[in-house]
């Protein structure tokens, strides 16, 4: 499945005009805006690959005098960690293609986290990549808001859940913002 919506992923992305690409997640809806309050801390990610980018959404959190951070990730059974990070800063190669901030950077807890995912329902559910590492984080982050960023074709009309899935509070895709 996941490779199945991948490439579905990937051929939207390809497809989309370079003004539509340019205009989506350029600004953050009056709902997301409205959590971008200053001092807390917004957590984003680097895409990889066709994934929604959320860099202006992050620079939007910057701009609000939110703190910012990137997920930091060492190996598949190793936590997540967030750490402080600004649009400013270099990044360092990471596992699986990712680039995150260095090793040495703060740790810091998020109050709103941009999530990725490779596909979500209306019921606000998101398959990941598989290796867990968002789930175990949102499980220890009792309290943040977990925001799924996407392209409105990764959408499934229902996912299976596992007992350990956290489903996501909202989700921004190009089109639309969905809440329950």
């Amino acid at each position: 499945m996941r490779a199945e919506i991948r490439e579905r992923r990937d051929d939207f992305v390809t497809e989309l005009p370079d003004g539509d690409k340019n205009l989506a997640f350029s600004v953050a809806p009056s709902p997301l805006a409205a959590l971008f309050k200053p001092g807390k801390t917004v957590a984003g990610y680097i895409p990889v690959g066709s994934e929604a980018d959320p860099a202006r959404l992050l620079q939007a959190a910057e701009n609000a005098d939110c703190v910012t951070a990137l997920p930091h990730v060492t190996s598949i059974a190793a936590p997540m960690r967030f750490l402080k990070w600004n649009t400013a800063d270099s990044l360092k190669d990471g596992p699986f293609g990712l680039l995150q901030p260095a090793e040495t950077n703060p740790e810091i807890k998020p109050d709103i986290i941009l999530v990725p995912l490779i596909a979500f329902d209306r019921a606000l559910n998101r398959l990941g990549q598989g290796a867990g590492h968002y789930d175990r984080a949102l499980a220890l982050l009792d309290g943040a808001i977990a925001i799924g960023i996407a392209w409105s074709v990764q959408e499934e009309d229902s996912l299976a859940v596992d007992a350990w899935d956290i489903p996501l509070d909202a989700i921004l895709t190009e089109k639309e913002w969905i809440v329950r």
